[in-house]
């Protein structure tokens, strides 16, 4: 198999957390990047042809993966391909969909050796064994196979999935309002032949589509082609502020520490030789993350850390995601609270969100 990735998506939803970066490039559990994920679920998987396609914001992601050591994919043959939003025409337009974008990709799919090829969204955080999943595929004699799991439709545009008892999708819709009901939800990960892949894109450009899901998949749904696996593990589909934070908080439990992380299956990201992280006399931490190289004189609690954070002392954080280079000064009070990279919570300063919606305080800024 090789691999094509979208860098970007939902960023309108995200807000402020993607005024810098691409969805792909986003922090997640103290010291990944959501794409940390799908590229170690690739390569664990024997996956080492892969086409990130990138939309806007990018440095961030291309400074992350740089040659693709991290993850063993700087290699001769193969490896990490990025390409840019605009590969397709002479008027710099980016890209309206992922049809448009797989069509600007079709000469790297044509000239892969690999008869088959995995589409995924980068904003999932996620351990997969990607190489049974294709013999599931091949043996369902399936055209696609989606991967999909039990969740609550927490935001709209989640793709609903009804299967048989064979396996076999015979409905998929788009949820316009989000679901108080536990659904089988789509991760937006398929498995399809590279051939039968082609086609679709080429038919589908031709006639001015751009949405691989309602132009594409939803109108093949007819075939009984389309194969459902579901992924019993923890999966977390982040594509707004309050998911984040959601999925965020729940790896502080260690059940889904051990679902995300201890499977076996490494999950690697770019390496930084930081020194271990100093507690004071006076910290006090309670069931949360801490990154290398901070430094804790205050009180942490339910939260997460990233890289180089300072708390001074008498700070109190709680319930809260710090990026790296974070500092909240003496005396400072922060809970429901996201801070981007090197953002500086003045002293006596108090932030206070909720659960339902939290603040988030944009990159490099002093509050």
């Amino acid at each position: 198999m090789l691999a094509i990735l979208f860098a970007s998506g939902n960023e309108s939803k995200l807000n402020e957390l993607t005024i810098h970066r691409t969805t792909a490039s986003l922090p997640f559990a103290g010291r990944y990047r959501l794409i940390d994920f799908a590229l170690s679920s690739l390569v664990n998987s024997g996956i080492t042809r892969i086409g990130i396609l990138t939309r806007n914001n990018y440095s961030s992601l291309m400074d992350h993966i740089r040659m693709g050591r991290d993850w063993d994919l700087n290699r001769k043959n193969s490896g990490i391909a990025v390409f840019p939003p605009f590969g397709l025409n002479t008027s710099r337009d980016v890209y309206k969909g992922k049809i448009e974008a797989l069509y600007t990709v079709l000469d790297f799919i044509e000239k892969a050796p690999e008869d088959y090829v995995v589409i995924s969204n980068t904003n999932v955080a996620t351990s997969i064994d990607l190489s049974e999943i294709l013999d599931e595929h091949i043996a369902n004699g399936a055209d696609v196979t989606m991967l999909c799991h039990r969740a609550y439709a927490t935001s709209s545009k989640r793709i609903i999935v009804t299967k048989n008892d064979k396996d076999i999708v015979t409905d998929l819709c788009q949820v316009e309002i989000p679901s108080v009901q536990e659904k089988l939800v789509s991760l937006n990960i398929y498995v399809i032949r590279k051939d039968l892949l082609i086609g679709w894109v080429e038919q589908a450009y031709a006639r001015g589509y751009v949405d691989f899901e309602k132009d594409i998949l939803f109108k093949e749904v007819v075939s009984n082609k389309i194969f459902a696996k579901e992924i019993t593990q923890y999966a977390a589909i982040v594509d707004d502020v309050k998911t984040y934070f959601n999925e965020s908080m729940k790896v502080l439990d260690n059940e889904t520490r051990k679902e995300l992380f201890d499977t076996g299956r490494k999950v690697y990201t770019k390496v930084k030789d930081s020194v271990p992280t100093i507690y004071g006399e006076n910290a006090k931490v309670v069931n949360s993350l801490i990154a290398d190289g901070c430094e804790i004189n205050g009180t942490v609690e339910n939260s997460i850390l990233f890289r180089d954070v300072k708390i001074e002392e008498g700070a109190v954080v709680k319930n809260s995601i710090i990026m790296e280079h974070g500092i909240v000064m003496k005396g400072g009070q922060i809970s429901y609270t996201i801070t981007d990279k090197s953002v500086v919570v003045g002293a006596n300063r108090q932030i206070s969100g909720s659960d339902t919606y939290p603040i988030v305080i944009v990159k490099n800024k002093t509050v």
